[in-house]
């Protein structure tokens, strides 16, 4: 584990290298972002911003996705992966949102946690990015990888106790943003073959580096 010094110091490092701590999809509507976080899984980033642009035209409003033919959905997504679950999820989330929760993103963990296709790390990002919650950590493959090689934690796989580990020594206004720039130097830097330590910024505080 890194000293509280050590977290400032890779906290303030990110900061200064990522000052947008911005989510990388594209959404112009709070459920937009939760289908899309929901298309991401198995798939880049990149490719969900290419295809949801089309599939917002065709079902611009809630209520059009929750009377959508799943198999219409599929037919947009396709590109995504995984896209029978993931269209069937989609459809059941906003037939859940309009006739549950008034046809709006609710703003609670266990709300979130009982749409269909909705985990930890979807519900961490919506209530970070927004509701605005303090402590949100979304943890992603990045996060798990960069949580371990910085020394933030200590040889932990499962998402749930690095999120629980990380709540611990993140300051909970900076844990969202914090994330998001993770996931911004895994792509660019610390990525999981070859890592750049010659020109990261967090390397004076990096275990992995420093090699303790």
């Amino acid at each position: 584990m890194r000293t509280p010094e050590q977290v400032a110091g890779i906290v303030a490092a990110l900061e200064a290298q990522y000052p947008d701590a911005l989510c990388s999809l594209q959404y112009d509507k709070d459920y937009e972002l939760l289908f899309a976080v929901r298309l991401s899984a198995q798939c880049t980033d990149e490719r969900v911003n290419m295809v949801t642009p089309a599939l917002y035209a065709r079902f611009p409003t809630l209520e059009s996705f929750a009377e959508a033919d799943v198999a219409e959905v599929e037919e947009y997504i396709h590109s995504c992966g995984f896209f029978r679950a993931k269209a069937r999820d989609i459809v059941l989330c906003a037939q859940m949102l309009v006739d549950r929760f008034g046809g709006k993103v609710p703003g609670t963990m266990e709300e979130l946690l009982s749409l269909p296709g909705v985990g930890r790390k979807t519900a961490n990002l919506i209530l970070g990015d927004v509701f605005k919650v303090p402590g949100s950590t979304v943890v992603d493959t990045h996060c798990i990888r960069l949580s371990n090689r910085l020394g933030l934690v200590d040889g932990m796989k499962e998402p749930e106790k690095i999120e629980k580990a990380l709540r611990e020594i993140l300051p909970p206004e900076k844990s969202s943003d914090f994330c998001h720039r993770v996931v911004l130097h895994g792509r660019a830097v610390c990525d999981a073959r070859k890592p750049r330590c010659e020109v990261c910024c967090c390397a004076p505080y990096c275990k992995t580096f420093l090699g303790a």
